[in-house]
């Protein structure tokens, strides 16, 4: 017979799955893979999601599409994160 815990643990895998956590992923495997050619230190889960914790999830959809669209991903999303960049005046 099984222990109750290995039915706990999967069980508590699957919910911690979430899409926002999916697009920091994703944006962490973009950054790295350029920071990584260019010789820099990795971004970790934890640093982007600092970087990303006041952006609403359904901007980060909206960062994920002009960053794919843009020739440099990573260039592009740290352009867009910086709000002194869309200041007018």
């Amino acid at each position: 017979m099984k222990h109750i815990s290995d039915n706990l643990k999967s069980s508590l895998k699957k919910t911690r799955e979430t899409e926002r956590g999916e697009l920091m992923k994703y944006f962490c495997e973009r950054i790295n893979a350029g920071r990584l050619r260019d010789g820099l230190p990795l971004i970790t889960m934890g640093r982007m999601g600092k970087t990303l914790e006041k952006i609403p999830t359904k901007d980060l959809y909206y960062l994920k599409s002009v960053c794919d669209q843009a020739q440099n991903f990573s260039k592009k999303f740290w352009w867009e994160l910086n709000p002194a960049k869309h200041t007018e005046g």
